[in-house]
């Protein structure tokens, strides 16, 4: 299996200027925002804001702003608007299928600028339910090289309930089912294996090739997507 979120990675490979870290702020606000409102503002009842939080954290989100961002999800903050998830589904150059989550306040104003960017790439927005049959919701996992010998790891992931993993760029990747993945986390994190990141995300049935040129767009592609500030994750059968 495969699955990295590709926000994710372009976010490490590009740096952290000031406008990129309040962009990456204002996305991670937006995930504990709806997190919160939809299991509460207790991170110790609530495992997806517990996850979003600790996302939060590793890119050093203030403190004030995760807050703000919990009480906007409860309610508690006036006048502010609704954010909703929403997931939109297209294909890339070289028929690559994609699965584009989106936390907005405005759906108008985000269909739109996603329209145009894959428009300007060569690519183009379809229907729900073209791509989405292509994917596979499961919990993922990422384990640092650091942690120990990589065969170790994996052994002992699997002995803690494991569906399957894989290896890339140097980490382990374990997968679960969805409802499995705070147990599967806690089990790992007693075995003190250095988790990088936890979440879901959407694993490929099947992967595509794509030739240079193609990859050279698409590439760009995500690169203007990963700029308009309502995108959350990009997933991908590339």
């Amino acid at each position: 299996m495969s699955g990295h979120s590709h926000w994710a990675g372009i976010k490490h490979r590009k740096g952290i200027n000031d406008a990129k870290r309040a962009s990456i702020f204002t996305k991670f606000g937006r995930l504990i925002t709806i997190a919160a409102r939809e299991g509460g503002a207790n991170p110790d009842f609530n495992f997806k804001l517990k996850l979003a939080i600790e996302q939060a954290r590793s890119v050093n989100m203030p403190r004030n702003n995760v807050e703000r961002a919990i009480k906007r999800g409860t309610g508690e903050l006036k006048d502010e608007a609704e954010i909703q998830e929403i997931m939109y589904e297209a294909y890339g150059p070289g028929n690559v299928a994609m699965l584009i989550k989106a936390a907005t306040d405005n759906k108008n104003r985000t269909l739109g600028e996603i329209k145009n960017v894959l428009a300007k790439a060569g690519g183009k927005l379809v229907s729900a339910g073209s791509v989405n049959f292509l994917f596979k919701k499961m919990g993922v996992i990422d384990i640092g090289p650091s942690a120990g010998n990589m065969h170790d790891m994996e052994l002992k992931a699997i002995n803690a309930g494991a569906e399957d993993t894989s290896f890339a760029e140097g980490s382990l990747l374990v997968y679960c089912l969805p409802e499995k993945l705070g147990e599967l986390k806690e089990k790992l994190e007693r075995e003190d294996l250095g988790i990088i990141s936890a979440g879901l995300s959407f694993v490929p049935l099947q992967r595509v090739r794509i030739d240079e040129k193609d990859k050279a767009s698409y590439e760009n592609l995500l690169e203007k997507l990963d700029e308009q500030e309502d995108i959350q994750e990009i997933f991908d059968n590339l």
